[in-house]
């Protein structure tokens, strides 16, 4: 499998549908919405998104039915972007390459961005149509999982915990938690919607989730490394940040070759999470090992 033209394909699927879903630019009062689409058509993999199909298509779920809420996770990820980016958390200037949203267009046109990402997330999910399969109850069970994901139990919480902790006070439970909550809760509810929408055994849900789990850890340690020595030109945001605001992370407390360690063997453990599901599993093979050794 040439994985970069395949993800390249999933990638530009999303976008169309992404396109397709969000209100056009001159719907009134455009400044918002040309903030919106200014911060999720930046660039990016649409990783959380193509992870929701992908665990679909191992499933033999209806791609097209689920894709407004693969869509949701995508507007949800940009949100936290965008406040990640403000001078209040991250402070950063550059978001893949670009000024980030607060820079374009002042703090309080992002942070009202980012509201509107999060709030029309949910009304995407509303859009996947009502099937034998997809139902009324496990829409619920997704709205569920992802408000979950994305709140004080996932993706808020981490968050909180980063900005309290430091390199030099944050301890090994501590910074697993940030990691599994900041990135990892969103990566799991990103393989359990394409599974739960596409009827899964409880066997399936377990062994995807037990991959998307160990998915999340490897890329948050991957992109720890890649802080201290990626490009910015390929990354698209300065290197050295968390240096720079004491972050607690993997190479901080480890170092980085036994951060990589860490990496590679959170990639051997989604990689046996799918072990059963044969050639069907590839393309989600092919990238945790992508994750783990990018070089953006």
């Amino acid at each position: 499998m040439d994985f970069i033209s395949e993800l390249g394909k999933r990638t530009k699927f999303i976008n169309v549908a992404l396109e397709r879903l969000l209100p056009p630019v001159e719907t009134y009062p455009p400044i918002i919405h040309e903030a919106v689409r200014y911060s999720l058509f930046a660039g990016g993999k649409r990783l959380r998104p193509v992870l929701a199909l992908a665990s679909a298509e191992i499933l033999g779920g209806n791609q097209r039915d689920i894709l407004p809420a693969a869509c949701a996770l995508e507007l949800i990820h940009t949100y936290s972007l965008i406040h990640d980016d403000l001078p209040a958390m991250d402070n950063d200037d550059l978001r893949r390459g670009m000024p980030t949203c607060h820079k374009k267009y002042g703090e309080a046109m992002a942070i009202l961005a980012g509201d509107a990402l999060l709030t029309m997330a949910f009304e995407l999910i509303t859009l996947c149509p009502v099937t034998n399969v997809i139902t009324p109850a496990s829409l619920i069970t997704v709205i569920a999982e992802i408000s979950r994901a994305s709140g004080t139990a996932g993706l808020v919480g981490g968050q909180v915990v980063d900005i309290m902790s430091t390199s030099s006070k944050a301890d090994e439970e501590t910074l697993d938690y940030i990691h599994r909550c900041k990135t990892g809760a969103m990566y799991r509810a990103s393989v359990r919607t394409g599974a739960l929408l596409s009827g899964a055994s409880r066997k399936d849900l377990d062994n995807l989730t037990g991959y998307a789990e160990h998915l999340g850890m490897a890329f948050q340690i991957a992109d720890d490394i890649l802080d201290i020595v990626g490009d910015e030109k390929n990354i698209g945001k300065p290197v050295k940040s968390d240096i720079k605001n004491d972050k607690a992370t993997y190479p901080a407390m480890y170092g980085i070759e036994a951060a990589g360690r860490m990496a590679g063997d959170q990639m051997k453990r989604a990689l046996r999470s799918i072990d059963g599901y044969g050639e069907k599993a590839d393309f989600l093979r092919e990238l945790v090992k992508f994750v783990v050794n990018r070089n953006h």
